[in-house]
């Protein structure tokens, strides 16, 4: 693929990645338009299905030094029943580990209906040697993981390099099969809505199952805005080409209340099909006590104390 990007001449810019035309972002209007999303309220006849949705679609990760197989088990069995009194809860969508731990995940999730997810590839940065990166993606799977998050090489990408960012996520998408690939672009670092953009088209022609706004390594992360950038790249691909990509939002989402702005952004631009686990993902184990304590004043009509619920 030696024309991988597209240039207009007259802006210097890239258009179209593969053939698959990339539209220029209106950050002013965007911005707005997410702001307009995010003010919408949900009525309280609807927050208790907004608020299982939540659950269902979140992935409980931990990925610290600190990690032993203890932890990982007790993570997965809080993403069985995150509230161990209310087996009314519903299960999360996935764990994320380290690929030094994915064993311990899928032998603890065995029969559950939560999948297993791994980050490789040199997680965070990515930037450790290829072959060391496939080797790692292809363990993880090896091992028992049904998802591998990898990140966008920022460095390829960033000077320019495309073909070279393209190569390694196709690469990375012939290592992880049959797993899906989640590709993290970590918008926190790519700039302007519109290198968002392309980042999104660039990953999503290359092969990833899902695009995902950060590591949740850096302070910039997921907001309203980024989200619906990337939901816009998802409808364009979607439109273009008919290939469905899913969404994940990770990094700074931390109440119930954002979620639902989320789960609005998504809804509005895509349509409820992308409103499930197979399509949409919010990676965020600190929203979970948050969710918990809002669906516990919905039954009981007082807010329950944190400590009543577990702490990751």
């Amino acid at each position: 693929m030696s024309d991988l990007l597209a240039v207009d001449a007259s802006a210097g810019t890239a258009d179209a990645v593969a053939g698959v035309r990339i539209t220029p972002v209106d950050a002013v209007g965007l911005e707005q338009r997410a702001a307009a999303l995010c003010a919408r309220s949900i009525k309280t006849t609807s927050k208790g299905a907004a608020l299982d949705l939540t659950v269902r679609v979140m992935d409980l990760t931990t990925l610290e030094g600190a990690d032993t197989p203890e932890r990982v088990k007790a993570l997965c069995a809080r993403a069985r029943h995150p509230d161990a009194g209310d087996r009314s809860v519903p299960s999360v969508a996935a764990v994320c580990v380290y690929p030094e731990l994915v064993s311990v995940a899928a032998e603890a999730l065995a029969g559950a209906s939560v999948v297993v997810a791994s980050v490789a590839g040199g997680f965070p940065a990515g930037l450790a040697p290829l072959d060391a990166r496939l080797a790692e993606i292809a363990g993880a799977v090896a091992a028992g993981a049904d998802e591998v998050d990898i990140v966008l090489n920022r460095s390829a990408f960033l000077s320019g390099r495309y073909q070279k960012a393209y190569d390694e996520i196709a690469a990375a998408k012939q290592s992880c099969r049959p797993a899906h690939l989640k590709v993290i672009l970590e918008t926190g670092e790519l700039g302007a809505y519109d290198q968002i953009r392309r980042a999104s088209m660039l990953a999503m022609v290359a092969g990833a199952d899902f695009i995902k706004t950060s590591t949740g390594k850096i302070g910039a992360s997921a907001t309203p805005a980024t989200a619906l950038c990337m939901a816009e790249a998802i409808r364009d691909m979607a439109e273009q080409t008919g290939r469905v990509v899913g969404l994940k939002l990770a990094g700074g989402v931390r109440t119930a209340k954002q979620a639902w702005h989320y789960l609005v952004i998504v809804g509005e631009t895509l349509g409820s099909d992308w409103l499930g686990p197979e399509r949409f993902r919010l990676g965020a184990s600190s929203l979970l006590n948050d969710v918990l304590m809002q669906r516990a004043k919905l039954g009981s009509g007082r807010y329950q104390r944190r400590e009543y619920f577990s702490v990751d």
